[in-house]
C-alpha cells in the first residue's frame, strides 16, 4: 500500500516542537517515539511518557502488518473517527448485552468472526471489550488496549501485558478513544524503511 503523502498542518508542527521542548523523546527507539509522542499530542499530557508500555519490536512487525493491509478492529465509533486513513471494523452496532456479557464485549467476538487472526486491535473504551479479546484465539499483529476508566481498565491492561500478546497499553487508569486512535495513527503516519527491523 502506497498511501499519498501526509500534509502536517502548521499547528501540528508547532505543538510537537513544543511538546519536545518540553520533553526528551530522543531515546526512544522509532515505532516507540512515535507511539509515545503521538500520545502525548492527543492528550496534552506528558505522564504518556513514564505510564506507557510498548516493545519496539512489536511495534516493528505491527508497522508491517499494517502497511500490508492487515484489518484494523475498534470497540466504538470514537476511535475509529479517530482513525482518518484507513478503513476500520466496528461492530457495536450489532451487538447485544447478555447474560455475563456486555454489549463491548459481544461486539468483540462479532468483530473476530469477521476479520480472523492477524488484526490489528484498537481498544479506548470499554475494559470488557479488552478482556473479552483476551479470551479469543485471535493471534493479533498488535493490540492497542488503552481503555479508560475506575473500573476494570487498569487490570484490564495488566491482563493485556501478562498475556505475552504484541501490545501498547498503559499502567494508569488513563487512557480513551483519542490517545488509542493517536497510537494507531503514530504507526500509520510513520513511514516504511527498511532499515528499521525488530
Amino acid at each position: 500500500m502506497n498511501p499519498v503523502a501526509r500534509v502536517v498542518h502548521p499547528i501540528e508542527q508547532e505543538s510537537f516542537r513544543r511538546l519536545r521542548a518540553r520533553l526528551d523523546t530522543s531515546h526512544f527507539p522509532p515505532l516507540t517515539r512515535a507511539v509515545v509522542e503521538r500520545v502525548i499530542h492527543s492528550a496534552a499530557d506528558l505522564e504518556y511518557a513514564t505510564d506507557l508500555v510498548t516493545d519496539e519490536s512489536d511495534l516493528v512487525k505491527a508497522h508491517a502488518a499494517l502497511h500490508a493491509g492487515a484489518p484494523v478492529v475498534v470497540d466504538v465509533e470514537m476511535v475509529a473517527a479517530g482513525i482518518t486513513r484507513r478503513e476500520t471494523v466496528c461492530r457495536l452496532k450489532d451487538a447485544a448485552a447478555g447474560p455475563g456479557l456486555t454489549r463491548s464485549a459481544h461486539a468483540i467476538r462479532l468483530a473476530y468472526e469477521e476479520v480472523g487472526p492477524g488484526a490489528l486491535w484498537v481498544i479506548g473504551c470499554a475494559p470488557t471489550a479488552l478482556e473479552e479479546l483476551l479470551t479469543l484465539d485471535a493471534s493479533p499483529a498488535l493490540v492497542i488496549g488503552l481503555p479508560v476508566g475506575f473500573v476494570g481498565a487498569a487490570e484490564s491492561k495488566e491482563a493485556l501485558r501478562a498475556s505475552g500478546l504484541p501490545a501498547v497499553s498503559n499502567v494508569s487508569e488513563k487512557g480513551g478513544s483519542a490517545v488509542a486512535a493517536a497510537a494507531l495513527n503514530a504507526l500509520l503516519y510513520h513511514p516504511i524503511s527498511t532499515e528499521e527491523k525488530p
